[in-house]
C-alpha cells in the first residue's frame, strides 16, 4: 500500500494541502509530464497526443496484454482511464462506480465508489447509459453522475468531500460529460436535449461545490452571459441575440445540450465548447436560426462571460449536434501560423477558427457523401442547404430520403487526436447516412420531445459504416481514410512514436501508422470499444489502456435490447450485424511490449 501511493511523496506531493487556487497550475505541470494521463484528453488542448515513443511503428506489432480488469457493468463504457503517479481511476456506465487501481499490483482495487442512485434515471438517457470519464484536481478525483450529481471524492480515499445536484432527472436533465478543472473552478455540461432540457454550463467552486456561474445556450443575455463584447464572426451579437431567433418562449425547452468534450488555453484565460440540437427534432415547430443552439462557444472560465460564438448549423433540421471537441493547435492555416481551434462537427464539415477571435478560416468536408448541404458561406458562417435533403423544407410527416450524414454525424463525440510532429489529425468517423420524417409532438416535462422517426444505413454504393481518417486542418484536405465496417466510434490516441491507436465496434483496438494509415496492429478485446486510448509509463515502461464495452449510440441496439430498425433514434437498424461480432462487457485491457 506504502508503494501505492507513492504518487503522493512524488510526482504530485504539492497536491496535499495544496490550495485550490492553483489546482489549475498544478494539471498544467501534471499535464507536462508524459509518464501520466492526467485530464480525459491528456492536456487542455484537446490533442490527445503523447511524447511517448518506447512503443513506436517498428515494434508495435508486438504489443500485447499485459492485465485487464472487469468493471462489472455492461452497456456502453465511453470514458477512459486517468493515471496519476502509481494510481489509475477509471468510471463506468450508470451506476456509474468509480475505481482507483494500483499499478504497481496489475490493478489491484485500492478503493471503490459506488453511488446511490435512482434507476429511473436510466429511461430519460437519451442514448445509452455512458459515462465519460473523472477528472483530477485540488487532490480530489470528480464525477458527473447519471443524475446530474457532481461528486468530489478524495483521490487517496475515495471518500465523498462535496457533492451538488446540477439538475432534475424528473424533468429530462442527465449527466454524462467529463468534467473540466480549470483554476478554482469545476466545470460541467448537461444533458437532455431530446426531452427539451434547456442546455448549460455551469462552474462550481472547487473547494466546497458553491455555484461561481452558470450559462445557458438560450435565452436573454444575463441568462447566456453575453455582453457588449460578445461577437459572431467578429461583429457583435447585438441585444438578446437569442430571444430573436426562437418563436415566443420555444427556447425555455429548446435544447443545445453541452454534454461533450470541453477545453481550455490557459494563455488565452478561454474555455471552449459546443451546444447541440434545438427541441424538438421536427424543425416546423420551431422556425428561426434557434439560437445558440449548434454553436461553438469561448468563455471567460472566471465569469462565464462569452468572447465569442460561432453557430454551425442554424436551425438544425438533422440533429446535428456541436458538442464534438474542440482541438486548440497553433498550425499554419493557407499558409499563415495561426493559433487555431479544430472542431469536427456531426454535420460533416470539418472547422478551423482562430481561437483568439472566432474568424473562421477553414470549413471543409470530411465526408465526401455529405450532401445536406454543399458548402459553408466563409464570409456569413452559414452553410448553403440543399432543400431536397433538409428536413421540414416540404412540411411534417413527409420522409426525407438518403440525408447525409444521418443524424449520428459524420462524427459524434469520439475524440479525435493531433499530433504536432506530423501537423496532422486523425479523425475517428461514421460513413451513415439516413432517411428522416418530422412529425408533431408535444412538450411534457421528463417525457421524449423528439418528433421524428429515422432509420440509418451506409451511402448509396458503400458498405463500410465508418472510416478512420487523416486530415489537414490548415487547407481541408483528407490525407488518407481507413475504411471500417462500423462507425470508430472510440477516441483516437496519437503518439510520438508514429502511431495512431484506436479502437473498433468489433472490439478491436488497431495501431496504424501516422504517416501512410497502413495498420500495424491489431488485437480483438473481449466487447466492442467505444472508450478513449491512452497511454502511460509505469517503473520506466510504457502502456496503452483501453475501456471496451460495446454500447453508446451506435451500439444502443445491444445495449437496451432493441430490435426495431427505428429504435435507439433510428441507429438500431444501421448496427444489427454488430451483434455477429462483439457482445456486452465492460473490461480494461493494458498493452505492453516484451520485456
Amino acid at each position: 500500500m506504502r508503494n501505492a501511493f507513492r504518487l503522493w511523496i512524488s510526482a504530485i506531493a504539492f497536491a496535499v494541502g495544496a490550495t485550490a487556487a492553483n489546482a489549475n497550475d498544478q494539471l498544467i505541470q501534471l499535464s507536462k509530464d508524459p509518464n501520466q494521463w492526467v485530464m480525459p484528453a491528456g492536456d487542455y488542448a484537446n490533442t490527445r497526443y503523447s511524447p511517448l515513443d518506447q512503443i513506436n511503428k517498428n515494434n508495435v506489432k508486438n504489443l500485447h496484454p499485459v492485465w485487464t480488469f472487469s468493471s462489472g457493468v455492461l452497456r456502453g463504457h465511453e470514458g477512459g482511464p486517468l493515471v496519476i503517479g502509481d494510481v489509475m481511476y477509471i468510471s463506468t456506465p450508470f451506476p456509474n462506480n468509480v475505481f482507483a487501481l494500483d499499478l504497481n499490483n496489475n490493478g489491484r482495487i485500492l478503493w471503490k465508489y459506488e453511488p446511490k442512485q435512482d434507476p429511473t434515471v436510466i429511461p430519460v438517457m437519451c442514448c445509452d447509459t455512458v459515462n465519460r470519464g473523472v477528472a483530477y484536481g485540488d487532490g480530489k478525483i470528480f464525477l458527473h453522475q447519471a443524475d446530474t450529481t457532481l461528486v468530489a471524492l478524495d483521490a487517496k480515499t475515495g471518500n465523498v468531500v462535496w457533492s451538488v445536484k446540477d439538475g432534475d432527472p424528473q424533468k429530462g436533465e442527465t449527466g454524462t460529460s467529463a468534467p473540466l478543472i480549470v483554476k478554482d473552478k469545476v466545470l460541467i455540461g448537461n444533458s437532455g436535449g431530446e426531452f427539451g432540457v434547456l442546455g448549460h454550463v455551469t462552474a462550481y467552486n472547487i473547494r466546497d461545490g458553491s455555484k461561481a456561474w452558470r450559462a445557458y445556450s438560450a435565452g436573454p443575455d444575463d441568462q447566456i452571459l453575453f455582453d457588449a463584447n460578445t461577437t459572431a464572426l467578429g461583429k457583435p451579437v447585438g441585444k438578446n441575440s437569442s430571444l430573436k431567433t426562437w418563436q415566443g418562449d420555444q427556447w425555455k425547452i429548446g435544447g443545445g445540450d453541452t454534454w461533450g468534450w470541453m477545453s481550455y488555453d490557459p494563455e488565452l484565460n478561454l474555455v471552449y465548447y459546443g451546444s447541440g440540437n434545438p427541441s424538438t427534432w421536427n424543425p416546423v415547430q420551431r422556425p428561426g436560426d434557434n439560437k445558440w443552439s449548434m454553436t461553438i462557444f469561448a468563455r471567460n472560465p472566471d465569469t462565464g462571460i462569452a468572447k465569442w460564438v460561432y453557430q454551425m448549423t442554424p436551425h438544425d433540421q438533422w440533429d446535428y449536434d456541436g458538442v464534438n471537441e474542440m482541438i486548440l493547435a497553433d498550425i499554419p492555416v493557407n499558409g499563415t501560423p495561426t493559433k487555431a481551434l479544430v472542431h469536427f462537427d456531426r454535420n460533416g464539415f470539418g472547422y478551423t477558427l482562430n481561437r483568439e477571435t472566432g474568424e473562421l478560416l477553414v470549413a471543409q468536408k470530411y465526408d465526401p457523401k455529405v450532401n445536406w448541404a454543399t458548402t459553408i458561406n466563409m464570409q456569413t458562417g452559414r452553410p448553403k442547404v440543399v432543400a431536397q435533403f433538409a428536413p421540414g423544407s416540404r412540411g411534417e410527416d413527409v420522409n426525407y430520403k438518403n440525408v447525409c450524414p444521418a443524424a449520428l454525424g459524420s462524427k459524434d463525440q469520439q475524440p479525435a487526436a493531433f499530433s504536432p510532429k506530423t501537423g496532422i489529425f486523425y479523425v475517428p468517423t461514421n460513413h451513415v447516412c439516413m432517411d428522416y420524417e418530422p412529425f408533431k409532438v408535444s412538450y411534457t416535462a421528463g417525457q421524449p420531445y423528439v418528433g421524428a422517426t429515422l432509420t440509418m444505413f451506409p451511402p448509396q454504393g458503400d458498405n463500410n459504416l465508418g472510416n478512420f481518417i487523416a486530415w489537414d486542418a490548415g487547407t481541408g484536405k483528407m490525407l488518407w481514410s481507413d475504411p471500417e465496417p462500423f462507425s470508430v466510434w472510440s477516441g483516437a490516441l496519437a503518439t510520438a512514436g508514429g502511431v495512431v491507436f484506436y479502437g473498433t465496434l468489433e472490439g478491436y483496438l488497431k495501431a496504424v501508422d501516422m504517416q501512410t494509415g497502413k495498420e500495424l496492429y491489431r488485437f480483438k478485446t473481449p466487447s466492442g470499444i467505444i472508450g478513449n486510448v491512452n497511454t502511460f509509463t509505469h517503473n520506466g515502461k510504457q502502456y496503452i489502456a483501453v475501456l471496451s464495452g460495446v454500447g453508446g449510440w451506435a451500439g444502443i441496439g445491444m445495449a437496451a435490447g432493441l430490435t426495431k430498425a427505428t429504435e435507439g433514434l433510428g441507429a438500431v437498424g444501421a448496427y444489427k450485424a454488430l451483434s455477429n461480432y462483439t457482445q456486452l462487457g465492460g473490461v480494461l485491457t493494458v498493452f505492453a511490449l516484451p520485456d
